[in-house]
């Protein structure tokens, strides 16, 4: 689709230089005829899985882009503001409109404080680069000895506490519920004898929710009052409300509905990916390891479009959580294809070797694709999903209120 413009390339615009944004980016320049632009705040792309070690000092977690983005994209260091959907525009906060035929919406996710009184002024959450780098400072800053709480059992919460407790600082994990929910219990008891080895006190189960953050405490649900002279908020996450503001139809999170082959409810010109999108509103686990075949399959809906055929929707699957423990411990725990974890997982040093293969892998897989797009498809799709519940959703919302399948309100343009 080209809006009549005889004989132009097409201009696609992605939204976010993250893993799906730019596996998405790269994966369009596949045609010859397609002009494509990336548009990210950063002038680096960030290795957003290895913040973790930016806090405990390791790893400085950004690539360059020439690393890892085709040649052929055009970069926009920028941040989108509105995307007028009826005019095909996107305004950038330096004011600059973009106009485009297709648009990829890729923004990604953030970090939340969930409400919680005092999180927001008193905590640190190491969820973006800047964040991570503010939070390193503190640190940098703070006594060796002092007490330091991270809030939140999920991956990020584990792995932070893990590698500020490996620099030998005193630290406490308070999990709100659960430590590590969606892992199976035996490689949660291996996350606890992990955490244990690093010296880092674990507080889970009834009133380990966080109830009020203060500048040197944190106060639990059950009344229990914790010091804490820094507060990581790993507790929640979160998307930029840039599809909210521009009207588009979303999830009670605000990612972008979509139908199964990631195209907007609204309108078949934009295809959301990652971490900002809900198809059919039960979107799948906020994870890397569904990313990379998020993207791809974004950029295929809009080469299929652009071809005039019918795009396919998204079946692959998430393979496994992967766990960093600090450098020498790690957890790797595969996934059956519904996204439910096995029982069989991987500990100690072999973990800590999975992790940092899963880590390492995409940036490789990024680079391949910058160069050959389309190339080496193993390497971006894991299995397919085999999820009887999900598919069941899908059936009751499809017969009970027609949702997803929806009129896309361009599709009438198209033939």
């Amino acid at each position: 689709m080209n809006n009549g413009r005889q004989g132009a390339r097409t201009r696609v615009v992605v939204i976010g230089g993250g893993y799906a944004g730019v596996m998405a980016a790269n994966r369009l320049t596949q045609r010859n005829d397609v002009v494509v632009t990336l548009v990210n705040p950063r002038p680096q792309f960030v290795e957003r899985v290895r913040l973790h070690q930016m806090v405990g000092g390791s790893n400085d977690a950004v690539v360059d882009f020439r690393d890892v983005l085709a040649s052929d994209v055009r970069l926009v260091v920028d941040t989108a503001t509105r995307i007028d959907a009826a005019g095909c525009g996107v305004t950038l906060e330096n004011g600059d409109p973009l106009q485009y035929d297709y648009l990829v919406y890729a923004v990604g996710s953030a970090s939340t404080d969930q409400g919680v009184p005092g999180a927001d002024e008193f905590a640190y959450p190491p969820a973006s680069l800047e964040q991570a780098q503010r939070l390193r400072s503190v640190l940098d800053g703070t006594p060796a000895s002092a007490p330091v709480t991270v809030v939140g059992g999920g991956p990020l919460g584990i792995e932070t506490a893990a590698e500020i407790a490996e620099t030998g600082r005193p630290v406490t994990l308070v999990c709100g519920g659960q430590l590590g929910r969606y892992l199976h219990p035996r490689a949660r008891r291996s996350v606890v004898r992990g955490l244990s080895k690093l010296g880092v006190t674990v507080i889970d189960g009834r009133g380990s929710e966080v109830s009020e953050v203060t500048r040197d405490a944190v106060q639990l649900r059950d009344g229990r009052e914790l010091p804490s002279t820094v507060t990581v908020w790993t507790a929640g996450f979160g998307v930029p409300d840039l599809a909210v503001r521009s009207g588009l139809s979303t999830d009670a999170l605000g990612r972008l509905l979509t139908d199964e082959t990631l195209t907007s409810v609204d309108d078949a010109r934009i295809v959301a990916t990652g971490d900002a999108a809900a198809p059919s509103d039960l979107p799948f686990r906020m994870s890397l390891q569904a990313a990379l075949p998020l993207g791809a399959h974004a950029a295929d809906t809009v080469l299929n479009r652009i071809a005039g055929e019918a795009p396919a929707p998204f079946s692959k699957g998430i393979v496994a959580m992967c766990l960093s423990l600090g450098r020498r411990d790690g957890i790797f725990q595969p996934a059956h294809r519904d996204d439910t974890a096995m029982g069989f997982h991987l500990s100690g040093w072999l973990g800590a070797k999975a992790k940092e293969a899963a880590c390492a892998s995409p940036i490789d897989v990024l680079g391949d694709q910058a160069r050959e797009p389309g190339s080496r498809e193993w390497r971006i799709h894991s299995w397919r999903i085999r999820d009887p519940k999900r598919q069941r959703q899908l059936e009751e919302r499809t017969a009970g209120s027609g949702y997803p399948p929806r009129l896309h309100r361009t599709e009438r343009y198209e033939s």
